[in-house]
């Protein structure tokens, strides 16, 4: 090789090496911040004869009173038990109440929810049904309807491909639920029908959309929703690793996803490390995910792995992130729903602990 082509080589190296230094700088420097946080030592203060189950739903009402609802109070074989229980606490931890002991539609327990009158709402996956407490604690309101005892070949869900076509007023493995400035509510009919649902301030069905698919405005799993101070309509579409974001109307307006590299040496909060986490598992795939109240309003959303918290903008901008899989007080273990009555205090429910966490982060961020 001559000399001159030598130098020429040399010099396309070193420039290169530069180039990649000014690319790589930026990555680096975008990372977001870990937030720093504690988790509140024993908190919730159980009864001697009281045990939580696997903690799926945890919110909190305009007092500062905790709900939790709990896989908890099983009664039955091991596949097809009853497991749900809804319980109450005071702001300082100590146990209120049980609301709905042995109600018709408790079958398999998935979120809670408190609206702006302190009414409750709890989604059952497992008797398809969504219920309204009023604060009192008596059924205020019901939607859908459980499989009869009765019926000849009740059983689980099929999950048919071609999936069978949606029943309006009906749902199959319901998730989450919200509502509008309107009194609108939006139902997050999640597992199989991968729709939302929306009904009127008095309970009449007004319309739902999406259906199965990986499209802007389809869902792999809506297992969670929220809305925003100006009617956004927040969906954590869980197997597409993605939030969708749309009007009141249903109209696709936007998406973002979270992609902070996970760490190398991250463990799995249960069983083997996947090879190549991809769908519900994939980090950044979002489990549960809450917006905090006017005036600043941001987002938070948990992965199943590597099992942290992340706060958002409200256009998806990764403000910070936090937490581990694990079994001690600060790390995770599936968060399934996250309370955040402000931005520097949250609650989390964990499916593989049987535990509500309270977190207080640091304001310094």
């Amino acid at each position: 090789m001559m000399r001159g082509e030598v130098a020429r080589l040399n010099h396309m190296n070193r420039s290169i090496c530069v180039f990649l230094f000014f690319v790589a700088v930026p990555l680096f420097a975008q990372q977001p911040p870990e937030i720093r946080f504690h988790s509140v030592p024993d908190f919730l203060k159980l009864p001697p004869d009281l045990h939580l189950g696997e903690a799926v739903g945890v919110a909190v009402n305009s007092k500062g009173h905790i709900f939790v609802f709990t896989r908890g109070n099983s009664t039955g074989p091991t596949y097809g038990a009853s497991a749900a229980q809804l319980l109450e606490f005071a702001p300082d931890g100590k146990f209120l109440r049980e609301i709905g002991h042995n109600l018709y539609a408790w079958s398999f327990a998935h979120t809670v929810k408190i609206d702006r009158d302190d009414n409750i709402w709890v989604t059952d996956k497992g008797s398809d049904m969504v219920i309204k407490f009023n604060p009192l604690g008596r059924v205020a309101m019901l939607f859908g309807r459980k499989q009869e005892a009765s019926d000849e070949g009740a059983g689980p869900l099929k999950h048919v491909k071609p999936p069978l076509p949606p029943i309006d007023g009906m749902f199959r493995q319901v998730t989450d639920v919200a509502w509008d400035a309107a009194g609108n509510t939006y139902i997050s009919d999640g597992y199989v029908n991968s729709r939302i649902a929306k009904v009127d301030k008095d309970g009449n069905w007004l319309t739902s959309w999406g259906e199965p698919g990986d499209q802007p405005g389809q869902f792999n799993t809506p297992h969670s929703i929220a809305v925003d101070a100006h009617d956004n309509i927040y969906v954590a579409d869980r197997g597409n690793r993605r939030i969708q974001v749309f009007d009141t109307g249903g109209k696709f307006l936007r998406q973002f996803t979270i992609d902070v590299p996970a760490d190398p040496n991250a463990r799995p909060a249960i069983g083997n490390k996947p090879a190549a986490p991809t769908g519900t598992m994939a980090p950044g795939a979002p489990w549960a995910i809450c917006i905090t109240p006017v005036p600043n309003q941001v987002l938070f959303s948990s992965d199943g792995f590597p099992g942290r918290i992340y706060e958002l903008s409200l256009d998806g901008k990764v403000l910070g992130v936090f937490g581990k899989s694990g079994k001690q007080p600060g790390q995770f273990g599936w968060v399934h729903e996250i309370a955040c009555p402000s931005q520097n205090e949250l609650y989390v429910a964990e499916i593989l602990n049987w535990r509500v966490q309270k977190l207080i982060l640091e304001p310094t961020r």
